[in-house]
C-alpha cells in the first residue's frame, strides 16, 4: 500500500509540474523567431512567379523574420523574373536566396534573382551566371537586332540590381552580355554573393546580426536560432511548374500532333482526337513559358505532316525520310542552345525519335506491300483465278463459267463440257478467256 501511495503521489506531482510548466513552454515557443522557407527548382515561369509571390505575402502575414528561397534553376522567362524581382524590392521582410544543394545552379534568370536578394548565399559546388537572353527567332538580321536590344536592356537591369544591393556591377553586366558564369568560390571572392554554406540552418546562423535594407527600412536579422517554416506549393502551382519543362513540353507537343493525326486518319475514333487536343494545348502552354525557336516548331510540324502523307502519297519512302530529318532537326533546335540548361535531354529525344522512326518504317513497308501485291478487286483481280464450266464452251461458241463466286461468259480454244475445271488467262470486255486445268 505504501508503494502504491508513493506512485500515486509521484504521478500527481508530475501532472502538477506539467501544468505549471506548460504556460512557460508556450511563451518560449511564442518567442521563437520564424523564417519561412520555399524551394524553387526548374525553370522560372509564371507558375513559379505566382508561388514565390504568394509565399512572400504569406511569410509577411505570418510575421516571419525572413523568407529563405532554396534555388536551383537553369533560367526562364524574363517577364516572370521581373515580377519576382519587383516582389523582392517591395518586400518589407528580407529575402534570402540560397543556391542549394551542391551541384545546383542559378543560371540566367536565377542569377538576376540572386542579385536582387537581400542576402545571396551558395552551397559549395554550385554555380551562378550565364544570363544572356535566349529568344525566339530564326537568326536573320532583324532578330539579331532585337536580341541585341534585349541583351542591352537586361544588362542594364542586372547592373542596377547589383548596385542597389552593393554587389559587383561589372560581373552582373558581363553575365548578361558575355554569358559569364562563376563558381561559388569565385562569386564570393569578387563580391557577387555574401556567403557560402551548404545548410539552410548554417546560412541563418551566419547572417545573424546582418543589417539589410527592405521596403520598410533598415532591418537587423536575428536568425541564429530561427525555426524554418516550409511553405509548400499548391497542387495547381506544382502541376504548372512541372509541365514548364522542355522535355515534358516536347513530349506533350508531339503526342498532341500524333493524336490529332490518328483522329483525322480514322474519323470517329474520338479518344485519339480528345487526348491529342488536350496534349497539344498543354504543350503549347508549356512552350510559351520556354525559350522556343519558331523554326524548330515548324520543322516538327513539317516532320509529322510528311510522315502522315506517306500513307496517302506513293513516294517510295522519300516523304518518310524527309519527315524523320525534319523531326530530328526540329528537335535539336526547338529549345535553347546546348549548355544553357534549357535544351532537350537526349534521354527523352532519342526514345521519341526511335518511336517515330519505327512507325515511319512500318508505314513505308505497308505502302510498298500494298502497291506491289496483286490486285484482288475488279476484273484484273480475276486473272489466275480458278473456276468450273457451268454451260458447255464450244470451239467457236461462248459458254458460262463460275469464277470467284460469280457467273461469267467465257471462251476457250477447245471444247469444254460442263464441270470442267478451268483457270482464267485473260479478259476481253466482259468475257473471260479460260483454259482447262487438272482437277
Amino acid at each position: 500500500m505504501t508503494g502504491f501511495a508513493y506512485c500515486r503521489n509521484g504521478a500527481a506531482f508530475m501532472l502538477i509540474s506539467l501544468f505549471l510548466l506548460f504556460p512557460f513552454r508556450q511563451a518560449c515557443a511564442a518567442g521563437k523567431v520564424t523564417v519561412s522557407r520555399i524551394v524553387l527548382s526548374g525553370s522560372v515561369n509564371p507558375a513559379s512567379a505566382q508561388y514565390f509571390s504568394r509565399a512572400l505575402a504569406e511569410a509577411h502575414a505570418d510575421g516571419s523574420a525572413a523568407l529563405l528561397v532554396e534555388l536551383d534553376t537553369p533560367g526562364g522567362l524574363v517577364s516572370s523574373l521581373r515580377l519576382m524581382v519587383q516582389d523582392v524590392m517591395a518586400s518589407r521582410i528580407p529575402v534570402i536566396v540560397h543556391v542549394s544543394p551542391s551541384g545546383a545552379q542559378a543560371a540566367s534568370a536565377g542569377a538576376l534573382l540572386m542579385l536582387s536578394a537581400h542576402v545571396a548565399a551558395m552551397s559549395p559546388g554550385t554555380e551562378i551566371g550565364a544570363a544572356h537572353p535566349v529568344g525566339m527567332g530564326g537568326g536573320d538580321t532583324q532578330s539579331d537586332v532585337m536580341s541585341s536590344k534585349a541583351a542591352s536592356d537586361l544588362a542594364a537591369f542586372a547592373r542596377s540590381l547589383a548596385e542597389v544591393r552593393g554587389r559587383n556591377p561589372e560581373w552582373a553586366e558581363q553575365a548578361v552580355l558575355r554569358s559569364r558564369a562563376s563558381s561559388a568560390q569565385e562569386a564570393l571572392r569578387i563580391g557577387v554573393i555574401d556567403l557560402i554554406d551548404s545548410k539552410p540552418a548554417g546560412v541563418l546562423r551566419r547572417v545573424d546580426g546582418l543589417k539589410v535594407t527592405t521596403a520598410a527600412g533598415e532591418v537587423r536579422l536575428a536568425t541564429a536560432d530561427a525555426v524554418l517554416k516550409p511553405i509548400e506549393a499548391t497542387f495547381q502551382e506544382q502541376a504548372l511548374m512541372r509541365i514548364a519543362d522542355p522535355n515534358i513540353a516536347y513530349i506533350l507537343f508531339l503526342a498532341g500532333l500524333a493524336g490529332l493525326y490518328f483522329e483525322l486518319a480514322n474519323p470517329g475514333a474520338i479518344f485519339p482526337g480528345v487526348a491529342g487536343g488536350v496534349s497539344l494545348l498543354l504543350g503549347l502552354y508549356a512552350m510559351q513559358m520556354l525559350p522556343v525557336s519558331i523554326t524548330g516548331v515548324l520543322l516538327l510540324l513539317l516532320g509529322v505532316l510528311f510522315l502522315g502523307l506517306e500513307l496517302f502519297v506513293t513516294s517510295g519512302g522519300v516523304l518518310a525520310i524527309a519527315g524523320l530529318i525534319a523531326l530530328f532537326a526540329g528537335s535539336l533546335m526547338l529549345f535553347g542552345t546546348p549548355g544553357s540548361g534549357m535544351e532537350l535531354s537526349l534521354f527523352v529525344f532519342l526514345p521519341v525519335f526511335l518511336v517515330f522512326a519505327v512507325a515511319a518504317g512500318a508505314i513505308v513497308r505497308v505502302v510498298l506491300r500494298s502497291s506491289s501485291s496483286r490486285q484482288l478487286s475488279g476484273q484484273e483481280g480475276l486473272l489466275g483465278e480458278s473456276g468450273s464450266v457451268v454451260r458447255q464452251i464450244g470451239p467457236s461458241s461462248a459458254g458460262k463459267v463460275f469464277v470467284h463466286g460469280e457467273l461469267w461468259d467465257a471462251v476457250a480454244g477447245e471444247k469444254l463440257p460442263e464441270g470442267t475445271p478451268v483457270r482464267v488467262t485473260g479478259i476481253k470486255g466482259l468475257q473471260l478467256q479460260v483454259t482447262k486445268t487438272e482437277e
